[in-house]
């Protein structure tokens, strides 16, 4: 598993971001304090605070992690 700190700070930020991870097989996890949600769900994302920044964990199984680091670089602080 990989973490990365994540700033999703408007609506057009968490659309782009949610169809860019929808082309992983990989497991994305979003933690904000206790909440722990799937990534890939809009809606779960919109129950988080997105004004601050949020881990994401990545479960991947290693063969994508480049692409998956390359796709995130537009939303890690």
């Amino acid at each position: 598993m990989k973490s990365v700190k994540i700033s999703l700070n408007s609506i057009d930020k968490v659309k782009s971001f949610v169809n860019d991870i929808a082309k992983f097989d990989a497991e994305f996890d979003l933690v904000s304090g206790r909440y722990v949600i799937d990534a890939k769900s809009i809606m779960g994302i919109f129950s988080l605070d997105i004004s601050q920044p949020i881990d994401l964990n990545i479960h991947s199984e290693g063969s994508d992690d480049a692409e998956i680091m390359k796709t995130l670089e537009p939303y890690i602080i």
